[in-house]
């Protein structure tokens, strides 16, 4: 499975892939295409730093 990284840490951080997606702009549909090839390291960077605003909030 490509990106196992940020999966796992989405997992972790109790943060679902639509919320990323929708910080993102995108649907979550896309965000799941995009995973399906790894992600360059710039592009995993930004991601990760939306899990972790995401992780703190707990309004959803």
């Amino acid at each position: 499975m490509k990106n196992i990284d940020i999966r796992m840490e989405a997992q972790r951080a109790g943060v679902k892939l639509w919320q990323i997606a929708d910080l993102l702009g995108i649907t979550d549909c896309n965000f799941s295409r995009k995973l399906r090839k790894e992600l360059p390291n710039a592009e995993k960077e930004k991601i990760r730093q939306i899990i972790v605003q995401l992780g703190g909030r707990d309004d959803e």
